[in-house]
């Protein structure tokens, strides 16, 4: 009897598999995937460890205390908001709501690697803008242009990730108003490092939607929690087309108490920002090539010592982003504390 493996769709077999190097990293200084480098607030962990029991663990989360906070937190309406299995469901849910196969997305190269990834899960058809040559700033007026009647949904990183380039509001209202008929997706994982939301925007524009996550700042990207806000009738589809318990009980505890210790963050941010200060005095006494950064990481170039040079970090135990299969010779680094960006300047220092 013959046997025939079942066919995926055809937008699936398109697609490159994405395997992010993320085995191998404990107990080494991890400045490669943009996370907090010294861990979550205490009061994170004591929360979580508070209420962890048997019986919590085997019912279904509920979400009637962590909603409610997190609006507040955020200063929107409860009903304006949806908080998702971390930044990449956030993506998913709207691309499913909101983009049919075949419809155009528009993405801007290179950013972060899910706006494509759920792109191309759906079937859209995608286009991308590079980031400008040489300086890397954001493309406005191209985009501007290449905004069409066409455009279902536009995918922005703000800043962006692994560029580290911003835009301001007045080039966010730009963006929305040319894409009255798109959702527009600011998604604002590094707010913290540089202070810009569109969030003041949400009641002039039905076309936005605004991400934020726990998983940089706030030290919780293994709870994967983040954050979806919009107009309170795009909500209601999108919880449509949302799992209804996508997010685990723990993350949700976790993010109540994350967001209740803004000392914590504060503090956090502070050190990074004068180690980001840091690290560029250090590349630039070694005579290395960077991009100044609007967030917790900084892109330099490496030329063709990219890759040996990440691995020989890696050697010793510090581990570093190599983004030279789209920005040839470009490595990214993650700020940390003071002490931290020391430790890898001095190991730059010695391979440089």
């Amino acid at each position: 009897m013959s046997r025939r493996n079942l066919r995926p769709r055809e937008a699936v077999l398109q697609m490159a598999p994405y395997h992010p190097p993320s085995a191998g990293r404990a107990g080494k200084l991890r400045l490669d995937f943009n996370e907090n480098t010294v861990g979550a607030s205490p009061k994170v962990v004591e929360a979580i460890q508070s209420a962890l029991s048997g019986e919590l663990l085997a019912v279904y989360p509920e979400y009637t205390e962590v909603r409610p906070a997190l609006a507040r937190f955020f200063g929107v309406p409860e009903d304006c908001l949806l908080i998702t299995n971390g930044t990449d469901e956030a993506i998913q849910v709207l691309i499913n709501t909101y983009v049919d196969d075949e419809d155009e997305v528009l993405i801007l190269r290179p950013s972060y690697a899910m706006y494509r990834f759920y792109a191309e899960v759906a079937g859209a058809q995608i286009r991308e803008l590079d980031y400008r040559a040489g300086t890397l700033k954001f493309p406005l007026e191209e985009l501007l242009e290449a905004i069409t009647p066409s455009t279902r949904a536009v995918l922005i990183s703000n800043p962006n990730n692994p560029t580290g380039t911003g835009i301001g509001r007045d080039s966010i209202e730009r963006i929305l108003a040319r894409a009255r008929g798109a959702a527009v997706l600011i998604d604002e994982a590094y707010f913290e490092f540089c202070g810009v939301t569109a969030l003041p925007l949400l009641n002039d524009y039905p076309n936005l939607f605004v991400s934020r996550t726990f998983s940089k700042v706030y030290g919780m990207a293994a709870m994967r929690l983040g954050c979806l806000i919009t107009q309170a009738r795009n909500a209601e589809y999108l919880h449509k087309a949302q799992s209804p318990y996508s997010v685990n009980s723990l993350a949700a505890i976790a993010a109540v108490a994350a967001a209740g210790d803004q000392d914590y963050v504060r503090r956090y941010v502070t050190e990074v920002l004068a180690g980001r200060e840091m690290l560029y005095v250090g590349l630039e006494r070694l005579g290395v090539p960077y991009f100044e950064s609007q967030a917790n990481f900084v892109l330099f170039q490496a030329g063709e010592r990219a890759v040996p040079l990440r691995d020989a970090l890696r050697a010793r135990s510090i581990l570093v982003r190599d983004r030279s299969y789209e920005l040839p010779g470009c490595v990214r680094v993650t700020v940390g504390t003071r002490d931290q960006v020391e430790q890898f300047l001095e190991e730059l220092g010695k391979l440089w």
